[in-house]
């Protein structure tokens, strides 16, 4: 059987009090009664267990996962699942749990995140989204404990740290490789604006044909919601108009998936049809057909990034940058057929 803190208390010869004040490292205890305590649980080889740790009050060695968005939002977002396995991995390592925080809209969210956090059940939380309204991080910054972001934050908080990439530099890069390749008709699927992410991919690829003296064409870009349902008809939109782009930007995975399983349905081919160029994962791509050229989203390395900061913050590691982007690279693949003028 597993020893006790009573029976630290017995074999030390002290009161169980001397001994929680050991573990919780008091300051108000004799040297002498330290060492007793210490050399008893070295010798009795007692390991706390995380409810004992808790219900000190150092609370218990968990972080939060939440991603202030809705289950509509997520579902089917093959991002999620990645990156939620590359936080859990990591806060094994940290001999840490997971609580991945589900809620039915903002304020839900908010209520369940106070509420863990003034019971000490969290030490630290990783938000998978940057939404584009920043009152979320207003109403938890004063709590003073440590969140990561993996995504924009524009305001000036205490607390709150950002793990992100160049989504508005990867948009401009992805439209200006189609316009090098002589498409200048070209059209845009992308998520609604409610996030800092789909903001500034959307503006890349604005600002691109803006400098490059392209039409910007309202009828083709096309906020295509969360679901592969309508990226589907948005895709189909473009293709059966009768003024079709002869390239597609997509701003996400089920935009680009959606696209693709448009173009069988229809017995379009990529690129002879029509090209296409987005945002993809490495996983992902494996499985297009022709492969994608894409910026691939290191999602592996942003949840491990992400993660890691945490729990710096939470050992009180003073040196950590506010902001953190992570470089990205486009991959020229078979996607894009080029257009000789």
């Amino acid at each position: 059987m597993a020893a006790t803190i009573y029976d630290i208390a017995k074999h030390a010869g002290v009161s169980k009090s001397t001994v929680s004040r050991v573990l919780n490292n008091q300051a108000n205890i004799s040297k002498e009664s330290r060492q007793k305590v210490l050399e008893a649980i070295d010798e009795l080889n007692y390991q706390p267990s995380k409810l004992a740790r808790a219900l000190t009050s150092s609370g218990f060695d968990a972080i939060m996962v939440i991603s202030n968005r809705s289950t509509t939002t997520t579902t089917g977002n093959p991002f999620f699942s990645e990156i939620i396995q590359s936080i859990s991995t990591q806060a094994e390592l940290e001999n840490f749990d997971l609580i991945l925080q589900t809620a039915k809209n903002s304020e839900d969210e908010l209520k369940k995140c106070l509420s863990k956090i003034q019971e000490k059940m969290i030490k630290g939380i990783i938000m998978l989204s940057s939404p584009a309204d920043e009152d979320f991080f207003h109403q938890l910054d004063p709590y003073n404990i440590p969140i990561v972001v993996t995504g924009k934050v524009e305001g000036h908080y205490k607390n709150i740290y950002s793990v992100d990439t160049d989504n508005f530099g990867d948009s401009y890069a992805l439209t200006k490789h189609l316009i090098k390749q002589g498409h200048k008709k070209i059209a845009c699927i992308h998520a609604p604006l409610d996030y800092h992410v789909s903001i500034d991919r959307l503006a890349g690829f604005r600002s691109c044909l803006f400098d490059h003296q392209l039409d910007l064409r309202n009828d083709w870009i096309i906020d295509s919601g969360y679901s592969i349902e309508d990226s589907y008809k948005a895709a189909l939109r473009l293709m059966e108009s009768t003024d079709k782009p002869t390239a597609v930007f997509a701003t996400d995975d089920l935009k680009v998936l959606s696209i693709y399983k448009m173009a069988a349905d229809k017995n379009l081919q990529i690129p002879a049809d029509f090209s296409v160029i987005g945002y993809n994962d490495k996983v992902a791509s494996s499985f297009l057909s022709p492969p994608l050229t894409s910026i691939d989203i290191p999602i592996n390395k942003l949840g491990k990034k992400a993660t890691n900061l945490l729990f710096r913050l939470i050992h009180q590691d003073k040196n950590v940058p506010k902001t953190t982007i992570i470089k990205t690279e486009m991959i020229e693949r078979e996607s894009i057929q080029k257009i000789n003028d």
